[in-house]
């Protein structure tokens, strides 16, 4: 015997109060997230560290709470400046280095293309890119900090690279129109994101068809346990926000992406590694702008 109308419309109230309290709570976490993240890399850029990395120790807690002990692990170095090398691994830019790999190493770029940096902190990636595509291509660095644009504007200038813009702005809401860019590429900070799905839909839309992804991410073991993914200083240090390799081939998968490789580099954690992850934009699917809220 089925319930009357007047009950199924009282529990269909209840459930839509309470997806709307989870929606709430779930943007209630993200801005949280975002502002701990952002007050991470602010502190970063004002001290102008090239040991203070996003994905390294957090100063505010002890010795004995951090993960790691400085952008080393194990006498190797896991983050920062010193993973680059050769004539590109010198200047302020990426001495003030924050990330875990090097993703201009594999985007393989070519003369005249249009890359975005996810992330581009101090602008070292920018910069490496810029020389890279030549004059007569284009480069934006996007970040969320006030303090990062202005550091990396700022460097940029000191390298006379005329063919980069920094904008402001969040890996979930891309402040650029669809099918801009030939090349996407990122240093450690895809994993900091809530969403992680919105920000690799967001990165197809902004690149044509047939375009590329390369980024550089720390990628969870399968048997990451939950302390560590609940753990606040652990996801401002990129471990507790990282996706596991099938989490992540799924998501780009999902959001327009295709021909997916990833490669782990190095551990950086007990239960996570860097990697670099490539993939290829879909000539099919063409994401559509998600507002955020």
């Amino acid at each position: 015997m089925g319930s009357s109308p007047r009950v199924e419309t009282e529990l269909e109230a209840e459930m839509s109060e309470q997806q709307m309290s989870d929606q709430v709570s779930d943007r209630s976490s993200a801005e949280t997230l975002r502002e701990t993240v952002r007050a991470r890399y602010a502190e970063a850029a004002r001290s102008k560290q090239a040991h203070a990395s996003c994905c390294g120790p957090n100063p505010a807690l002890s010795t004995e709470d951090n993960v790691y002990r400085g952008n080393e692990r194990d006498g190797a170095t896991v983050f920062g400046a010193g993973l680059y090398d050769g004539d590109e691994a010198s200047g302020p830019a990426i001495e003030a280095s924050l990330g875990c790999g090097v993703p201009t190493a594999v985007a393989a770029l070519d003369e005249g293309e249009t890359v975005l940096d996810l992330g581009s902190g101090a602008g070292g990636d920018v910069l490496i890119s810029a020389r890279r595509v030549g004059p007569s291509g284009k480069v934006y660095g996007l970040d969320m900090t006030t303090e990062m644009l202005e550091l990396a504007r700022a460097n940029a200038a000191e390298a006379g690279a005329e063919n980069v813009e920094f904008v402001e702005g969040y890996l979930e809401d891309i402040p650029l129109p669809d099918a801009t860019v030939d090349v996407v590429v990122s240093n450690c900070v895809i994993n900091l994101a809530a969403d992680k799905n919105l920000v690799l839909r967001e990165a197809a839309r902004v690149t044509r068809p047939g375009g590329r992804l390369a980024v550089s991410d720390v990628v969870a073991d399968e048997e990451m346990d939950e302390a560590t993914r609940a753990d606040m200083a652990a996801y401002t240090g990129c471990i507790a926000g990282a996706l596991t390799e099938a989490e992540y081939r799924e998501a780009l998968a999902a959001n327009g992406w295709e021909q997916i490789t990833l490669e782990t580099t190095h551990r950086v954690h007990d239960q996570a590694s860097a990697a670099i992850i490539r993939a290829t934009r879909t000539r099919t699917l063409t994401p559509t702008r998600t507002e955020t809220a």
